[in-house]
C-alpha cells in the first residue's frame, strides 16, 4: 500500500513537470508579420511553441520582407510586427501606425560570395569598398529586391559606395533570404545576408563563404511593434502586448541567447531588450 502511494505521488510529480498542453482549438490567434530571417534561421520554430503553450494562444506567422510587414501593419492586417529596419520602424511609430515598440535583439549582415572570390573582396572590413569593387569588375550580385530590411541595408551600402547598381551583373530577385542564398550559390554570385539565415543555410549545404563582415554599417537591430488597434476592430491588442512582454522578458531573451550555440558555437542573435540590458548591467 505504501509503495502504491509513493507511485501515485511520483505520477503526480511527473504531471506537474510535463509541458503545458497546446492551445485549445478556440484559443485566441495572433497574427505576427515578420521578416523572413526570423523564419529562415529557425528562430520562430525555436521560440513560438513556448509562447503558445504558456499563453494559450496560436501565433500565425506571415514571413515577408520588412517593408511588406510594415505595410500589413499600416493597413491593419497584422496584430504585431517583428522587423529590422530601425529608421522605417521609427517612421511607422511617428505616423501612429503602432502603439508600442521595443528593442528585441540584433545581429549583423555579412557579404557572402563564391570561394574563388572573383572580385577579390575577401577579408576586408569595408562593405562599401567591397560593393564598389564588385560593381567595377561586374561580378554577379543577387539582391533581395523586395523592400525588405536586408534590401534596405543593401541600398544603404550602395549609396555609401556612391553607386547605382545597374547592369547584367546585378540581379534583383524579389525573393526572401533563403531563396536568394540559393540563387547566389547556384550562380556563384555575391549577396548580402543576415548572419543568422546564412549560418542556418550552411547546415543544408552551400558553397558561399563570408567574405566581408564587421563594418559598423552592417549592424542589424530587430524591434517588435504592436499595431494600432484603431486600424481594425479585429486586431488583438491584448495578446499582442502579452507577446511583446514575453519576447522582451529575461527568460525569452535567455533562449534567444542560446539559439544556434550548439550548432555554430555562437548565438545567431544577441538579446537586446531593455529588461535584458538592465539585468546585464
Amino acid at each position: 500500500m505504501r509503495n502504491l502511494s509513493i507511485f501515485i505521488a511520483f505520477l503526480v510529480f511527473l504531471a506537474g513537470c510535463a509541458a503545458p498542453p497546446p492551445p485549445q482549438a478556440d484559443a485566441p490567434r495572433l497574427l505576427l508579420a515578420t521578416t523572413t530571417s526570423t523564419r529562415d534561421s529557425g528562430l520562430l520554430d525555436f521560440l513560438l511553441p513556448d509562447f503558445e503553450q504558456s499563453h494559450g494562444a496560436f501565433v500565425d506567422v506571415v514571413a515577408v520582407g520588412t517593408g511588406q510587414a510594415l505595410k500589413l501593419g499600416e493597413d491593419g492586417n497584422a496584430d504585431v510586427l517583428l522587423v529590422h529596419a530601425r529608421a522605417r520602424e521609427d517612421d511607422f511609430m511617428a505616423a501612429g501606425h503602432g502603439v508600442r515598440r521595443e528593442d528585441v535583439m540584433y545581429n549583423d549582415f555579412v557579404l557572402v560570395g563564391p570561394p574563388d572570390d572573383p572580385a577579390g573582396v575577401g577579408g576586408g572590413g569595408d562593405a562599401a569598398a567591397a560593393f564598389a569593387r564588385i560593381a567595377q569588375v561586374g561580378a554577379p550580385f543577387v539582391s533581395r529586391g523586395d523592400d525588405s530590411g536586408t534590401h534596405t541595408k543593401e541600398k544603404q551600402v550602395w549609396a555609401k559606395a556612391g553607386i547605382d547598381p545597374v547592369g547584367g551583373w546585378y540581379v534583383s530577385a524579389g525573393q526572401g533570404m533563403g531563396a536568394v542564398l540559393t540563387m547566389a550559390d547556384e550562380q556563384k554570385a555575391y549577396t548580402l545576408s543576415d548572419r543568422a539565415t546564412f549560418l542556418a543555410r550552411t547546415l543544408e549545404g552551400t558553397h558561399l563563404e563570408i567574405l566581408v563582415e564587421g563594418d559598423a554599417i552592417l549592424f542589424n537591430p530587430y524591434g517588435v511593434i504592436a499595431v494600432n488597434p484603431a486600424k481594425n476592430p479585429q486586431i488583438n491588442n491584448q495578446v499582442a502586448n502579452q507577446f511583446i512582454d514575453w519576447l522582451i522578458s529575461v527568460q525569452t531573451q535567455e533562449r534567444i541567447k542560446a539559439f544556434g550555440v550548439a550548432e555554430f558555437g555562437q548565438p545567431l542573435f544577441v538579446p537586446d531588450s531593455q529588461l535584458w540590458r538592465e539585468r546585464s548591467q
